[in-house]
């Protein structure tokens, strides 16, 4: 969809003869249907001005074709301003400039972040020049047109009230900068900017391209299917055994085969360890291979930004960041967009989406809707907050609402925790979840060990941490002080003092070279896996006379797994007990079987360890 497009000609004229931001805003309103804020308004006051004004070279072609809010299918994102036509040697060409009203900046130590204005605060934002590319690149990947016919696209970034100050233009934004050129305020610059587009649009096309571009379809490149299947080939981590064979050509088969006439919904159920995320991965590059549009969801980020760096070999992002998404991207989506949609960690799925929880109807809903197949991977019993709302049943509703036809498997063979599915039942029965047939482990199976001191834990973590992969976490029961001051410890237990890791490596804490150093917690570490991992247990889950007591008032005040509990407790106390037992005792259940090989565990309260000593097998040899 484009809200306005025109001729260069065309743009110079409606903004001479009128306010230009009432004929976006008019252009707008027929496109959508919907009206914009004044912020919105202000900034096409101010931005398009200044483009007005950087056209006025007779060198750009009057009939240069120029498009403003181009949106990006499969995204929310719109280009702000788009040229098209051809260059010299008359190649097709398109350039998308990002605009900004930017007149200040602070850098930050992360990779194209950097920190600015918005909405009142200081806050976190993409670098200009980054955002910008990561529009072409799903151009380049995605849009039909552009790789069938030609099509090159030239992205750049124009902030008009920002003087260059070495910072936004510093030396570590340089590699996002040199493929996506920053033009500043002042004549020099403007100077510049006008030589690079007419460098890319030396002859008008009268919008040619700009159609070719907005009636392509949406479909995964040849290009890149190949190199995604490529990145996969020869690593072990996602070589499919067993029933997931069985399972990956059954959704395989439903994916192709659903249309908008006949949608299909899998539900894939599985616990810990029996390789629903592999599964899902496989999916992802196997439909995008077949050409289909395909996208991996989770609500929590940790997973797929661990997968995605696992396939691209780096923790940059790159062009297949596209293939991943969060669960809440989906509320203006058009209905079977997508060929399918692969949900990983379903059960994590909220009702409403945005910052603040207030956006969209239902994101179940949402996701079936916006696909032609969904495929949903689930374990009901790794729900870890309040707001999870991902339930088989809710699932089944919705799809026949849609009119879906339902698919239901179940992954059964466990690769995590040595394939024990014996510590798996009495992880069930220690931590009072259900009764299972194994109230004792032998841990000749399942290395399990309880450690008097925390600093004990952390030093055998430490020693098996061969290759990366042995990490500490903990249930969320300190607050996260370092978050203000960088140099406080979080995790004070005695002379132990150790940070939480919830911002340096945000969701690659699991396989971010020091990490072992800091605390991980479960939104970190969800669907994720190590050889070993470390549980510190703490006061919000203990025992008393061989029972499991949970306490949410223990929880850090400031987690929000259980936000709102305190309110439940006064209209539905019952229920309120009911359910912050479940999410606590789920939390450590999760927490407990992230380690494929073993798990070490330290209380902070006495007689809960020794419960756990109580229940292993003294004859069993480490």
């Amino acid at each position: 969809m484009i809200v306005y497009a025109a001729t260069k000609q065309q743009f110079l004229k409606d903004n001479d003869n009128d306010d230009i931001e009432d004929v976006i805003l008019r252009h707008y309103k027929e496109a959508t249907g919907k009206t914009v804020g004044r912020s919105e308004i202000r900034s096409w006051q101010g931005s398009l001005t200044y483009m007005a004004k950087v056209l006025r070279d007779e060198g750009l072609p009057s009939d240069a074709g120029l498009a403003i809010e181009l949106h990006i299918p499969q995204s929310s994102k719109r280009i702000d301003f788009l040229l098209t036509g051809r260059d010299e040697n008359q190649a097709k060409k398109a350039v998308l400039i990002e605009l900004k009203q930017w007149s200040k900046a602070t850098a930050t130590t992360k990779d194209a972040i950097v920190k600015t204005a918005l909405g009142g605060g200081l806050v976190e934002t993409i670098h200009p020049s980054y955002q910008v590319w990561s529009y072409a690149a799903l151009l380049e990947g995605f849009n039909e047109a552009v790789y069938d016919k030609s099509i090159e696209i030239r992205p750049c970034a124009y902030l008009h009230n920002y003087v260059s100050d070495g910072i936004i233009d510093s030396a570590h934004y340089e590699p996002h900068i040199s493929k996506a050129p920053l033009f500043l305020k002042g004549p020099d610059e403007l100077t510049k900017l006008r030589s690079f587009l007419k460098k890319h649009i030396a002859h008008g096309d009268n919008k040619e391209v700009l159609y070719e571009l907005s009636d392509g379809k949406i479909r995964p490149s040849k290009a890149l299917a190949e190199a995604l299947e490529g990145l996969m080939t020869g690593k072990p981590e996602f070589v499919l055994i067993d029933d997931q064979k069985a399972i990956f050509e059954s959704a395989l088969a439903a994916a192709s085969e659903a249309s908008d006439q006949a949608p299909k919904v899998l539900i894939i159920e599985g616990g810990p360890g029996t390789g629903k995320t592999v599964l899902a991965i496989n999916l992802l590059v196997r439909l995008t291979e077949l050409r289909l549009l395909s996208k991996y969801v989770s609500k929590n980020a940790a997973p797929r930004k661990v997968y995605e760096s696992k396939l691209v070999g780096t923790i940059k992002r790159s062009h297949f960041s596209n293939f991943f998404s969060g669960s809440g991207a989906f509320i203006d989506t058009e209905p079977n967009t997508f060929d399918a949609l692969i949900v990983d960690e379903a059960h994590r799925l909220n009702e409403k989406s945005g910052l603040y929880g207030n956006l969209g109807e239902n994101q179940i809903k949402e996701l079936i809707e916006s696909a032609k197949c969904s495929i949903f991977f689930i374990d009901e019993d790794q729900r870890v907050t309040l707001s999870d709302i991902g339930s088989k049943q809710a699932i089944r509703a919705f799809a026949k609402a849609k009119g879906a036809v339902v698919e239901e498997y179940v992954l059964s063979s466990q690769f995590r925790c040595s394939g024990s599915d014996g510590y798996m039942a009495w992880l069930d029965d220690v931590l009072g979840i259900r009764s299972t047939a194994n109230p004792t482990l032998n841990t000749s199976e399942y290395e399990f060990k309880v450690f008097d001191s925390p600093q004990a834990l952390h030093d055998a973590i430490d020693e098996k941490n061969h290759g990366n992969k042995a990490r500490v976490v903990a249930g969320y029961c300190w607050p996260w002080l370092s978050k203000k001051d960088p140099t406080a410890a979080d995790i004070v237990i005695g002379d132990y003092k150790r940070q939480w890791n919830l911002d340096q490596d945000g969701s690659l804490w699991i396989i971010a070279e020091n990490s072992i150093e800091q605390v991980g917690c479960i939104h970190t570490c969800q669907g994720l896996e190590v050889d070993y991992i470390g549980v510190i247990i703490g006061p919000d889950l203990v025992v008393r006379d061989g029972k499991v007591v949970t306490s949410p008032d223990e929880r850090d005040k400031h987690d929000k797994s259980i936000r709102g509990w305190k309110k439940m407790m006064k209209e539905q106390p019952t229920l309120a007990k009911n359910e912050t037992d479940v999410i606590i005792k789920n939390t450590y259940r999760t927490l407990m079987t992230r380690g494929m090989k073993g798990c070490y565990l330290y209380c902070t309260d006495k007689e809960t360890a020794q419960y756990f000593e109580s229940r292993l097998n003294q004859h069993s040899n480490y």
